[in-house]
């Protein structure tokens, strides 16, 4: 397949957050974590009797990490996942709230013995003002060098928005608001796309990596990434990533 059909391919109508399709299909390819999120959250969801996914996407995870505690809602930002979620979620009995931000979270105080978040946004006092007295908190983040090295290859800047969002500035802004981390970690796995198609779905997926970013004008671009995946076989890039628990 040529670059102008998969620039064309990618204009077609996208929803919902799942990889899967890339990844099972060998499109791309994500080095292992030394940690797993799913394997983390697990032990205190069975300890748990309330619990909140924040930032679910399309409820694709949390779908999968059953049985749930007896009270569990998931809340969504992004408009076009939410419908998603709902459809994907509350037949399990996930109460799924669409949310305009994360300063003013529409839970009562204490509501929550667990918090779970994957690469979702969060303010530090709202979550902390959701949780139970000794409640947690777990969230995988992506951080702000997280695949630079597409933005380099499209010549244009990193978001500079989350320059500076990595493990250190996050376990501060958790201790400064009176939160106990309990366990941290960051990491830099390779990721692999293995055609101009997989990174132009991944970047609709992601549009704040490049902001209002148009294939249109970026084919002189496009056309160098596919010679250099005909001649070496793919484009690597580094993700980053962290996690952290903290206590309330």
């Amino acid at each position: 397949m040529d670059v102008k059909e998969y620039v064309r391919l990618s204009n077609l109508d996208f929803s919902g957050w799942d990889f899967s399709c890339l990844l099972n299909s060998g499109r791309m390819q994500e080095e292992m974590l030394s940690w797993s999120y799913g394997s983390s959250v697990l032990p205190y969801m069975q300890r748990s009797n309330s619990m909140l996914d924040m930032g679910t996407g399309g409820g694709e995870l949390l779908s999968t990490l059953q049985p749930f505690p007896k009270k569990i809602a998931a809340t969504e930002q992004y408009k076009p996942n939410v419908q998603i979620a709902k459809q994907r979620l509350e037949p399990l009995g996930v109460k799924v709230k669409e949310i305009q931000g994360d300063h003013n979270l529409p839970f009562a105080s204490s509501s929550f013995d667990l918090v779970i978040n994957r690469h979702e946004s969060y303010n530090v006092n709202e979550v902390k003002r959701i949780l139970t007295n000794n409640g947690t908190f777990i969230t995988q983040q992506v951080g702000g060098a997280d695949c630079a090295d597409l933005n380099k290859l499209f010549g244009v800047p990193v978001n500079g928005e989350y320059l500076n969002w990595n493990l250190s500035n996050a376990v501060k802004d958790l201790k400064n608001a009176g939160l106990s981390v309990t366990f941290c970690k960051e990491e830099f796995p390779e990721q692999r796309f293995y055609d101009v198609g997989a990174i132009l779905y991944y970047l609709k997926a992601i549009p704040w990596q490049i902001i209002n970013f148009d294939p249109i004008d970026y084919m002189d671009e496009l056309n160098m990434i596919d010679q250099r995946i005909q001649s070496t076989g793919y484009i690597e890039v580094r993700q980053h990533r962290f996690i952290i628990s903290a206590n309330k």
